[in-house]
């Protein structure tokens, strides 16, 4: 969507608030001993309080009302009975809709970093590095995300920032539109793709995300139907924001 008046300004706002607010406290509880369930249970607890609803449920039917993703899992995690453990590598992806509009943003934490020694230490270091580099692709994705650039530059600079770290591109999954519905158009490619010849205009809504692999990048879909796994086993990591396209710095209404 295209931002195209206050209503819209504030009912984006709105929704984006809520994912914020929820990746805060799923951050906060995300403990080891703590079941991914129990922080589904801390989503949809927030949900209602702010009379939103789950996107990913309302559209696509998906069972529980944020994804959680575990070390190989990239994305579309399914909450369960799995509890956390020091270490491990978690995606908290939330997406929101509340009055009509739709907000979606992702964060990777890592549990209980610091506590590690000896093996659990360099899965811990690699880990970390992931977490950092996903963000700070990110940050770089922002310098170019300007009206009347094109789409396709987002991903170059997020592509050069990973692989300048060491890392790869899941490039079977993207970046996209938002605001109206979960994935709207166009798509925004984590890498440079040449038949993406969109250019970015003033109030577009989109969702940056890099979703990056400490391997080759290469996925497939597990058994459950949802979750997206590293083909080679290797750690991902993943990190989003919705943000408003202008002539100058980009608005993004899930984050402080």
């Amino acid at each position: 969507m295209s931002i195209d008046s206050d209503s819209d300004w504030k009912g984006l706002r709105a929704a984006g608030e809520v994912v914020r607010l929820t990746l805060e406290a799923l951050q906060e509880r995300a403990r080891a001993g703590v079941s991914t369930a129990e922080l589904d249970a801390v989503a949809a607890d927030l949900f209602a309080r702010h009379s939103a609803r789950s996107a990913p449920a309302l559209v696509y039917g998906f069972p529980g009302t944020v994804l959680i993703s575990v070390n190989d899992e990239v994305v579309h995690g399914v909450p369960g009975p799995r509890r956390l453990r020091r270490g491990d590598l978690v995606k908290l992806d939330v997406t929101v809709e509340k009055d009509g509009y739709f907000a979606d943003a992702a964060r990777t934490v890592v549990i209980e970093e610091d506590s590690a020694s000896g093996g659990m230490a360099a899965r811990r270091d690699v880990a970390s590095s992931l977490r950092t580099c996903a963000r700070a692709a990110f940050n770089e994705a922002l310098t170019v995300a300007r009206a009347g650039h094109p789409v396709s530059r987002i991903g170059r600079i997020i592509e050069r920032e990973v692989r300048r770290r060491g890392f790869h591109v899941v490039r079977a999954l993207a970046g996209h539109g938002t605001g109206r519905s979960i994935h709207e158009e166009p798509q925004v490619p984590n890498y440079f793709e040449r038949r993406q010849t969109d250019i970015l205009t003033e109030g577009l809504v989109i969702a940056i995300e890099p979703i990056i692999s400490a391997g080759a990048g290469t996925v497939y879909e597990d058994a459950d139907g949802w979750t997206i796994r590293t083909r080679d086993g290797s750690l991902a990591a993943h990190y989003e924001n919705t943000v408003v396209i202008t002539k100058g710095e980009p608005m993004i209404v899930t984050a402080a």
